[in-house]
């Protein structure tokens, strides 16, 4: 179970199949990662835009999505938002530390998986995290 809360107004829209099969994969680890890029998501749409998690196969992967509407970020700085300590232009000190995508990745990267940013179609951001599935 997700524990991520989702702010009072805002949407997580989450289509998961029922037959989705599993993924190879540690649940605790696993739950962080996406606890973290759904947390990410929500802060960075807009209020009135739903955040899409969705879940798919494609062979013998399990791909998951978290599709966001916000400003995105752009292809030359992507690799850049896995740094430990990087929070691209945000200069705050409330948001954290920027160590959630790279300890995502690293995360997910134990699990044998990857983790990608690419263009929203319509703008935005969408972080798709791939995994085996189990034998």
């Amino acid at each position: 179970m997700l524990h991520t809360p989702v702010p009072p107004g805002r949407v997580l829209d989450v289509d998961v199949p029922d037959d989705l099969p599993p993924a190879w994969a540690d649940p605790g680890l696993l739950e962080r990662v996406v606890a973290n890029l759904v947390a990410n998501a929500l802060q960075a749409g807009p209020p009135d835009r739903p955040v899409h998690l969705h879940a798919h196969t494609a062979g013998d992967l399990v791909h998951l999505k978290v599709i966001d509407h916000g400003p995105g970020i752009p292809a030359e700085e992507r690799e850049r938002t896995f740094a430990p300590f990087q929070r691209l232009d945000d200069h705050t000190t409330h948001q954290g530390l920027g160590l959630g995508l790279a300890i995502a990745r690293g995360f997910t990267e134990a699990m044998n998986g990857t983790l990608t940013p690419t263009d929203t179609p319509g703008g935005g951001l969408t972080m798709t995290l791939t995994l085996p599935t189990a034998p």
